[in-house]
């Protein structure tokens, strides 16, 4: 398909039929759509503008807070003990509380009940810069989210909201990153949608964005209300679409236009 102007292009993927079903689906990264100056400088992490959001994560996790506990108080200097591939596994279904937690979600129960510290704010910048760090610790381990057992029903909650239209354009997830993914939407291709590289940097924005704010952004573009970071319907849909890249390795931080 030829760029075509934004609104446009908008206009012809809201009234377009989606197929019942996705068919051979296989999972690519976000960084196979980059130009190859901009995967350089992903993987450079001199010229990589996230790692300075990294670097304030790795701060927060050696800071001692009032009573002199740190998070390397339980998983090591520059987080040597964590398990870095059951990072790769959120989010994931905890019993306790009986649904499925993302990773900033662990962050807090950590932050609050063993830390003793007051609960951050979901996608505040401390939580974003945590997260971040957390990611970038594991980046190159496979993505490995499980969809079967109890967290079942969410992830088909979150594939229903998956193609799901949304707002005066009656647009879903699916019509960008399945039917018309490669199709070019001014200066930007249309990728799969992956999270395998969020937290990303974003060059159109110019800051380091969590896969909730960027679920918002599109709901925006969408002409829809979003939801609120951290609701059921965003963690939801975080399960579906992180098990969608199933797979693929860790990019955090990514960059992306």
């Amino acid at each position: 398909m030829k760029e075509l102007s934004q609104g446009v292009f908008w206009l012809l993927l809201a009234w377009s039929a989606a197929s019942p079903a996705e068919q051979n689906f296989t999972p690519v990264s976000g960084s196979a759509f980059l130009s190859g100056q901009m995967r350089e400088m992903q993987e450079d992490d001199f010229a990589n503008p996230g790692m300075d959001v990294v670097d304030y994560g790795r701060s927060l996790f050696h800071k001692a807070d009032e009573e002199g506990h740190r998070c390397t108080d339980c998983h090591g200097e520059d987080g040597r003990k964590l398990n870095l591939q059951h990072i790769a596994a959120y989010p994931v279904y905890d019993p306790g509380q009986e649904r499925p937690i993302t990773l900033q979600d662990q962050v807090n129960i950590c932050w609050e009940e063993r830390m003793d510290n007051f609960p951050l704010v979901y996608d505040c910048r401390e939580m974003v810069g945590l997260e971040t760090y957390l990611k970038y610790l594991a980046r190159g381990q496979t993505i490995a989210v499980k969809t079967d057992g109890p967290v079942r029903p969410f992830y088909e909650a979150g594939k229903k909201l998956y193609h799901q239209r949304f707002g005066q354009l009656e647009m879903s997830c699916y019509h960008c990153h399945d039917q018309h993914r490669g199709a070019w939407l001014r200066g930007q291709q249309l990728n799969q949608g992956q999270s395998n590289g969020f937290p990303v940097y974003r060059l159109s924005t110019s800051r380091v964005t969590s896969l909730h704010r960027r679920f918002s952004e599109c709901l925006a573009s969408f002409r829809a209300e979003p939801f609120l970071p951290g609701s059921d319907e965003y963690i939801n849909l975080e399960v579906y679409v992180t098990s969608r890249g199933n797979g693929l390795k860790i990019e955090t931080p990514a960059i992306r236009d």
